[in-house]
């Protein structure tokens, strides 16, 4: 006969993803970000050959990177949310970097940080306001 607790062995474990600075066990605040590849230098730095990466760019728009994608983490001890790129590296271990800015570009569905590089200050400074003090900024000539 078998026991309760081997049958509850099957569930799924929580992921081992920890703070890089505190070592302490990080929460998932977001939902994954898969990474997409749209040059063969970016395939090239995963190993993949110059030919190969060519030809898969070539023929798809943009080709999904396996275990690899940004997700947004909440550290007890840091006491805020930071964005990682994740990568995965064995069966349950995983390599955390700050995302820097240029993988945002990689992924589909998020929006930068910084905002759209297109925007202008104007529209970006407006779009926060909550009042109506946004008159202030223009001047009426009579």
């Amino acid at each position: 006969m078998q026991r309760r607790c081997d049958r509850n062995r099957k569930r799924s474990k929580r992921r081992a993803i920890y703070c890089p600075i505190h070592n302490c066990y990080l929460d998932s605040v977001s939902q994954k970000y898969p990474m997409f590849a749209d040059q063969a230098g970016q395939l090239q730095q995963r190993g993949m050959s110059r030919r190969s990466a060519l030809m898969l760019v070539q023929t798809h728009t943009a080709v999904l990177i396996e275990g690899e994608w940004l997700e947004a983490f909440w550290c007890e001890e840091c006491q805020e949310t930071k964005w990682y790129h994740v990568r995965k590296s064995g069966d349950r271990a995983y390599e955390l970097t700050p995302a820097p800015q240029e993988l945002w570009q990689q992924v589909t569905g998020v929006t930068d940080p910084r905002g759209n590089p297109t925007v202008g200050e104007f529209t970006r400074r407006h779009s926060r306001m909550v009042s109506n003090h946004s008159i202030k900024d223009f001047k009426f000539v009579g």
